[in-house]
């Protein structure tokens, strides 16, 4: 059995076109262009390609993208009152501060000063507890773009074990409170936990977000599983560059797995799409839309 590898580039797609469409209609119907305020602090070049390629693909939906490139010298009270201003505007939707930030700036605090109906990457703490009872919100872009993988791999996930390895606020513990959402049944597994190998081996759905290159062996997956792999490891080659591989061993698993993601262009793909459903979803909520 050879498993089927599920495309992130071309879902993304997919749903960037769904944003585009609903966006199109969103201002015939109401005038509001949806805007994207992407906050930079610093020169950190993986952040500066995630920041561009945001700022791109926000245009491309028809969404205004407002950029905000502040030098690592930053005081964190500037920091504090720029996000301050962006709450306020009312052109701004969807406030997103590019982490990691410099060390002299508390993350947690500018976080939490994003207003939480503006907070597109959902790490706010008022959307964090309305996730973990339930209530509509702003869910955190790489696991709702983990979710969206898994159905399409299988669009009902009612029932199904899933298991979870990584405990994460940015991934592992919003991926598993969205999974109770759609009725599996889920563990969250992590480095201490014991003879992690059968834990993963009962799973139906396995979430792989460690942090450990190629972890996850072909001899630990139940024979169908599905596997949605979000880590990104940069490792050594032979020839003395470097590759990217997930936390799952891609090749070993995939003569056992159902279906499966590669690295890269399994989740990585849905973030900035997600985001930008976020934004969206922030908007029509600003307009008394939805709910």
């Amino acid at each position: 059995m050879t498993a089927t590898i599920i495309d992130g580039k071309s879902i993304a797609e997919i749903v960037r076109a769904d944003v585009a469409k609903r966006t199109a209609a969103l201002k015939v119907k109401t005038g509001v262009t949806p805007g994207l305020a992407v906050v930079l602090v610093g020169a950190d070049p993986a952040s500066q390609v995630y920041v561009r390629n945001k700022h791109k693909q926000t245009l491309e939906v028809g969404m205004a993208s407002f950029e905000h490139k502040l030098p690592d010298t930053t005081p964190e009270a500037d920091l504090l009152a720029l996000v301050a201003m962006l709450n306020a505007r009312a052109d701004v939707h969807g406030i997103l501060v590019q982490l990691p930030l410099p060390k002299h700036i508390d993350s947690e605090k500018v976080l939490r000063a994003i207003n939480p109906d503006k907070d597109v990457d959902g790490f706010h703490p008022v959307n964090v507890g309305r996730l973990s009872i339930g209530e509509p919100c702003l869910t955190p872009c790489t696991p709702s773009g983990c979710i969206i993988l898994a159905k399409s791999a299988q669009p009902d996930l009612k029932g199904l074990d899933a298991v979870v390895i990584g405990r994460s606020t940015i991934v592992g513990k919003p991926v598993a409170q969205l999974l109770l959402r759609e009725d599996c049944t889920v563990t969250i597994a992590h480095s201490r936990t014991r003879d992690l190998p059968s834990v993963v081996r009962r799973a139906d759905l396995v979430i792989a977000a460690v942090g450990r290159p190629e972890m996850v062996k072909g001899d630990w997956l139940k024979p169908g599983a599905i596997v949605i792999d979000v880590g990104i490891n940069r490792v050594p080659t032979a020839d003395g560059k470097t590759k990217l591989v997930g936390d799952v061993a891609f090749q070993e698993c995939l003569s056992v797995a159902g279906a499966i993601t590669p690295v890269p262009g399994g989740v990585g793909p849905m973030t900035i799409a997600c985001l930008l459903k976020n934004t969206l979803e922030a908007t029509e909520r600003s307009l008394g839309l939805t709910t």
